[in-house]
């Protein structure tokens, strides 16, 4: 009877579990058993692994085999626990002693003929392993500089089971030929992305940088993206078709700062489990843009889908924007399912087969025109609809929602003038991005000592007890809670706006006159001059 056992590791969203693959050889008649609750792929697994070890030059154990991935009670999918299982196997044949196996977690794919293909999710896969104190990793070849941004794992990269084999066994390593001597590199590389799931992800490719000089006139639209992207506040833009709307969201990714080293990690894991992150790429480091399109789905909005919940925009956007162009032709109950992540900054999607915790903290922009025929109120009139439509349409996006979004800016069609006008260029993406930066380096110092980094992470509660604003600062915004046009949620959330402006003007409170600012922000009333001001 042989034994041997090794590891790997079982995803459930971006969160991973250790798994033992145990095997074991009895005398008998020769069959192959896999157990402990796999998936069809996994099952697959045992063709691949009995193909992959026979064309490596290694003779397949004629006997009663038994592979059991332990805990039995962890949904297991996928085909990376390949590798795992052919080492197991090979161990309890005694072709590799089964104490080189102890302490390796083992993160792969194999070809028929041996080769180590690539999978999604090893960032995630790693971290756990080493969260549970795994040390050595062994992972396909294109994969080893994303594992090895896991600091204190070291990471072993092979082409073939034949390497793995020969360093396990201390015997000389076989070259093994690269990917185009089997093929082109995206037939190796086509197991680590999904088609079509980078688009729209801004910073995962080579797309063109959007500048936000070319937004013409808008002052106060770009104001209020200036401070959307210092305090990390949602924004509702509303105009009509061809304002600028879209041009404007689109160049929010850029105002925002890079992605700290921990926010990196967070955002790659999320794109490596979805499929979106491109090969040769190993870390995320500028903030997402995930902008679905207004048909979309509730689960491909917040995660979901048959089986084990899969990563959705909201978790796309983590550390990022999302935008939702024509927001009031999504689904209402698609738009209300953003409400909880905009409160929690995570998703939790439960399906019969697992529960499934995914990171969503996003910065959210949405954009809608004021009718169905988007003329309505414009300079130049022309609306058809009748007001009982525009009130549906209105309607659409519903009350608890908008609540939730600090920044509400009405965008006006560009003048002739404005478009036409050759005098002083509006200001570049790069000298707003650095007053966002500033901003949100006075923030931080200011909640060293807590979790929170932004204005608008900030509970309601400890910005009026720990940091209120100037003596008399809040009265019209109390004035107002008192006719009932502000909520308690939104009396919070204009005391966050208030602060932001405050960091981008240098105040160390919140002036009366930042607080006028941050109710215009929220309701679009003028109230005081604090936006007046505002650079072009």
């Amino acid at each position: 009877m042989g034994f041997a056992r090794t590891c790997s590791v079982a995803l459930v969203g971006v969160e991973g579990v250790v798994v033992e693959v145990q095997a074991d050889l009895e005398p008998g008649l020769a069959t192959f058993t896999l157990v402990g609750l796999p998936d069809k792929s996994l099952v697959e697994s045992r063709d691949r692994v009995r193909a992959a070890v026979v064309n490596s030059g290694v003779d397949w154990p004629q006997k009663k085999l038994t592979v059991g991935l332990s805990p039995a009670s962890v949904p297991k999918s996928g085909s990376g626990f390949d590798l795992a299982v052919a080492c197991a196997v090979l161990g309890a044949a005694e072709r590799i002693d089964p104490r080189e196996l102890t302490g390796l977690v083992m993160i792969g794919e194999l070809g028929l003929d041996g080769r180590v293909r690539p999978v999604r999710g090893v960032l995630p896969a790693v971290l756990a392993a080493a969260d549970a104190g795994y040390r050595q990793v062994v992972v396909a070849e294109q994969t080893a500089s994303e594992a090895a941004l896991v600091p204190g794992v070291s990471v072993l990269g092979v082409r073939s089971l034949r390497q793995l084999v020969a360093v396990l066994t201390d015997e000389p390593v076989p070259e093994e030929e690269g990917p185009e001597g089997h093929g082109t590199d995206a037939t190796m590389l086509a197991g680590l992305t999904v088609p079509g799931a980078g688009g729209g992800i801004a910073g995962l490719g080579g797309e063109r940088r959007v500048d936000l000089a070319e937004v013409a006139g808008q002052k106060a639209a770009r104001r209020a993206l200036e401070v959307a992207a210092a305090g990390r506040h949602h924004i509702f833009f509303k105009g009509p078709p061809g304002a600028g709307k879209t041009m404007l969201a689109e160049r929010l990714p850029g105002l925002l700062p890079p992605l700290t080293p921990k926010e990196a990690l967070e955002v790659t894991a999320v794109h490596s489990v979805a499929g979106a992150l491109p090969p040769g790429q190993p870390l995320v480091e500028r903030p997402p843009y995930c902008a679905p399109h207004h048909s979309a789905t509730t689960a491909s909005l917040v995660g979901g889908g048959s089986g084990l919940p899969r990563p959705g925009a909201v978790s796309l956007a983590h550390h990022g924007v999302l935008f939702l162009d024509e927001a009031a032709e999504c689904g209402a109950r698609v738009l209300d399912a953003l409400r909880q992540p905009l409160e929690s900054g995570q998703v939790v999607v439960a399906r019969a087969q697992g529960m499934m915790r995914m990171p969503a903290r996003f910065l959210l922009a949405l954009a809608a025109n004021p009718c169905p025929c988007g003329r309505h109120g414009s300079r130049g009139g022309g609306c058809e609809c009748r007001p009982s439509t525009v009130r549906r349409y209105r309607a659409r996006l519903s009350g608890p929602l908008l609540d939730r979004v600090d920044l509400r800016v009405t965008v006006e069609p560009v003048t002739r003038s404005e478009l036409t006008a050759s005098g002083a260029r509006p200001e570049s993406t790069e000298t707003v991005a650095a007053r966002v930066l500033t901003a949100r380096e006075r923030a931080a110092v200011r909640y060293a000592d807590t979790p929170w980094r932004t204005n608008s992470e900030v509970p309601g509660h400890e910005l009026r007890t720990r940091w209120p604003g100037s003596p008399g600062s809040l009265g019209r915004a109390e004035e107002d809670m008192e006719r009932g046009l502000l909520t308690a949620r939104g009396l919070d959330r204009v005391l966050r706006v208030a602060w932001t402006l405050a960091d981008l003007a240098g105040h160390d409170r919140p002036t009366a006159e930042d607080v006028d600012g941050a109710l215009e922000l929220r309701t679009g009333v003028r109230r005081g001059t604090a936006l007046a001001g505002g650079r072009a």
